[in-house]
């Protein structure tokens, strides 16, 4: 059986371009991650001359940071990427000792705690606590 291509579909009509196309759902979760980041660096913008113990929270990792933000060095650093033993929260101690260490070492005796856009919760807050024991002041 032929097909008769005199009745053929017309085509779609084209569709509007938008110039401002909708964020999609990831796009919008990340922006509103760095909002949180952004009002919470800006409380502790207010002492610059104390250095800033910055926490990098990532899915398997956390890292973290004393950076000294008159001049933007790293004054001391440590992370969990090189051990793997344990649970994460366990590596976020070990983590929070480590860098108290360091820093005592560096003479740093009181920071200010940047814990990004996440919650003083699990990972960041075991951090923080074992800082705290090992004799860093927040």
């Amino acid at each position: 059986m032929l097909m008769n291509t005199s009745a053929v579909r017309p085509a779609r009509p084209e569709k509007p371009v938008s110039s401002n196309p909708p964020m999609s759902i990831t796009s919008q979760q990340h922006v509103t991650f760095l909002r949180r980041k952004v009002r919470t660096r800006a409380s502790l913008a207010n002492n610059k001359a104390i250095p800033r113990l910055s926490v990098y929270r990532s899915l398997r990792h956390i890292s973290v940071q004393i950076i000294d933000d008159l001049t933007g060095r790293t004054l001391a650093a440590a992370t969990d990427a090189v051990s793997g033993k344990g649970t994460k929260t366990e590596r976020a101690r070990l983590i929070g000792k480590e860098i108290a260490e360091k820093a005592a070492k560096a003479k740093i005796t009181a920071v200010r705690f940047d814990r990004g856009a996440h919650q003083y919760h699990g990972r960041i807050a075991a951090l923080a606590d074992a800082a705290r024991e090992s004799g860093l002041k927040f």
